[in-house]
């Protein structure tokens, strides 16, 4: 069975959209898009290459799908990410969508909980899944996510997309991985463990 692994970046007040840059996602006049280029480092741009090699496949939503095909075919050379994305299998899901022609794509058909359930039933791996907000959403309602990759931003957007909504189903979550970046972006890494565990600090009468 494989691994569900969902990577994003996020603000401090939760917004996912549009962080890599202005016209990325404009929808309701978003005007805040490349607000992670100013605190990328080294240390950054290591991680995003050995979290890039780890997955056996991608699993995007449209938006997603239509800036990545846009973008890592035309990087040339040796560039590990590109080389990389470029020749794994790639799912794409959506509504709208007729075709997809980067190379090694799949465009799944029917319901996207019920594909993406049949698609970790497959061999064992790592599925990762970047941005893609809505499909996220369908994701999260559906328990299907396996392992979240946060990487908080100190930014206070206020306004915009925001990845955790109100589908989101209650759980657990193991904190595997923490460390902060030189510019202070916090990266975290959960894993899910069990239900929502509750208790008190009321005094008892």
């Amino acid at each position: 069975m494989s691994k569900l692994v969902v990577t994003e970046s996020v603000s401090v007040d939760g917004v996912m959209q549009a962080p890599g840059g202005p016209s990325e996602d404009t929808d309701d006049g978003f005007a805040y898009g490349g607000w992670v280029a100013p605190h990328f480092d080294d240390e950054m741009g290591g991680l995003a290459v050995e979290g890039a090699l780890r997955p056996e496949a991608l699993l995007l939503g449209r938006r997603t799908y239509e800036i990545f095909a846009a973008h890592w075919p035309r990087v040339t050379g040796d560039d590990p990410i590109a080389v990389k994305l470029n020749a794994m299998p790639k799912y794409v899901a959506s509504r709208t969508l007729e075709a997809v022609e980067w190379n090694n794509s799949t465009l799944l058909s029917g319901d996207a909980a019920e594909t993406v359930a049949d698609l970790k039933e497959g061999p064992g791996g790592e599925i990762r899944v970047y941005g893609s907000g809505n499909l996220v959403q369908t994701l999260l309602a559906n328990d299907l996510v396996d392992e979240l990759v946060l990487w908080v931003f100190p930014v206070l957007l206020g306004e915009g997309k925001r990845l955790f909504g109100e589908g989101t189903r209650p759980a657990g979550l193991e904190l595997a991985e923490a460390r902060t970046s030189s510019t202070g972006v916090a990266l975290h890494t959960y894993r899910r463990a069990g239900g929502v565990k509750t208790g008190s600090f009321e005094l008892e009468d």
